[in-house]
């Protein structure tokens, strides 16, 4: 057998020396490196937004409607851009234009009204701290709990849709709507003893596959695995399909919006919906694609997900095989591996607009700002 060559022995050491270091770094060592990479890769998005995303009258992506530009907008300020700023205000200025005599915030015979309206809402109250969109946000809110599904718009409680928002198109409520509804109405100051706030949890736990008191739909004993799917109403709908005896498939995007609405509505972290919710994600937790989806709403997901783990408060979610991830480490560095030499971000799956690098870009960048340092970390 041939010895090994000084060469070889210093390389073998150097490895196993950099092996030891790496296992023994500190967590606040790994925090700071999180740190740097997240705020390189944020800058990096800024920069394309404010250098290609933007046209001439403050809008990203105008011609779909006034909501990618506050999804945007809201991702700009959360990440620090003041609103002062030129891309800021502009963008605030466009947003502006759609403030409507009723107080919704949307275009003129858009059946997005609840869509356009919360986005709008969010991003106000983002570049609200000097008080100049009280007004707007309080006549919006005002609107978009007039649009709710409840008695007033011929929905009984009985009634699966009881409670939720929707777009117009479909005339029926989804948890996709309905929890930008709950995030708006948070953000216009309602807590858990708002009217409108409890009718959009009653819709929200019909969206769980768990039965329970606050759950008798058909679907809930059908496929009991916590997980969350589209809307129970108008027959019932699942992005990711059926099961075999008719049950409503769970998929982590509204898994994870389901689990957001329950905290944001006042649930706590032993309530058996919320603990459900959590297995499902332990059992299904995977950053590289939208579990149950595929590569489809990838974007929504990953942005989703982080506001919604922010919320829970965990640092830490063991997966199902007991393995414990850091989910602000894993996610910075799935957001790094996919950022675009521009600084942009796109999904190759199009679907639901995923296409559209300004939209991709504000889900990453939203999903960033869940990431920063909290203070015991810093």
């Amino acid at each position: 057998m041939p010895r090994s060559s000084p060469l070889s022995l210093l390389a073998l050491t150097s490895l196993l020396l950099l092996a030891t270091s790496l296992e023994s770094a500190r967590p606040e060592q790994s925090s700071s490196v999180d740190q740097r990479r997240q705020q390189q890769i944020t800058a990096r998005g800024i920069s394309y937004l404010r250098t290609k995303g933007q046209q001439a009258d403050g809008s990203f992506s105008g011609e779909t409607g006034p909501g990618i530009t506050a999804l945007v907008t809201t991702a700009l300020v959360r990440n620090g851009v003041p609103s002062s700023d030129p891309m800021v205000a502009s963008s605030l200025k466009y947003l502006g234009g759609f403030i409507q005599p009723s107080g919704g915030i949307h275009q003129e015979g858009t059946l997005y009204r609840n869509y356009e309206t919360c986005l709008a809402m969010l991003c106000f109250n983002e570049a609200n701290s000097d008080g100049r969109y009280d007004e707007v946000i309080k006549k919006a809110d005002a609107f978009i709990k007039g649009i709710q599904w409840d008695e007033n718009e011929g929905a009984q409680k009985a009634d699966p849709g009881f409670g939720g928002a929707g777009y117009g198109k479909h005339n029926r409520p989804d948890l996709s709507n309905t929890t930008f509804f709950i995030e708006a109405l948070k953000a216009a100051g309602n807590d858990a003893d708002s009217e409108a706030v409890k009718r959009a949890l009653a819709f929200v736990s019909r969206c769980q596959n768990l039965e329970s008191e606050h759950n008798t739909t058909s679907f809930a004993a059908k496929n009991p695995d916590g997980g969350f799917y589209y809307t129970p109403a108008a027959g019932g709908t699942s992005q990711a399909g059926t099961t075999e005896n008719g049950g409503l498939r769970s998929y982590a995007s509204m898994t994870y919006a389901g689990l957001k609405s329950m905290i944001y509505a006042g649930v706590d972290a032993d309530d058996p919906r919320v603990a459900a919710a959590v297995t499902w994600i332990s059992e299904n937790y995977d950053l590289t694609q939208n579990p149950g989806l595929g590569d489809a709403g990838h974007y929504y997901y990953l942005h989703t997900f982080a506001k919604a783990l922010s919320a829970l408060g965990q640092d830490e979610i063991e997966d199902a095989r007991g393995k414990k991830h850091a989910w602000r480490s894993d996610l910075i560095m799935e957001l790094l591996r996919r950022q675009r030499r521009d600084g942009s971000w796109v999904n190759r799956n199009t679907r639901w607009l995923e296409g559209d690098a300004n939209l991709v870009s504000g889900y990453a960048l939203l999903a960033l700002s869940y990431c920063q340092a909290t203070p015991d970390q810093e």
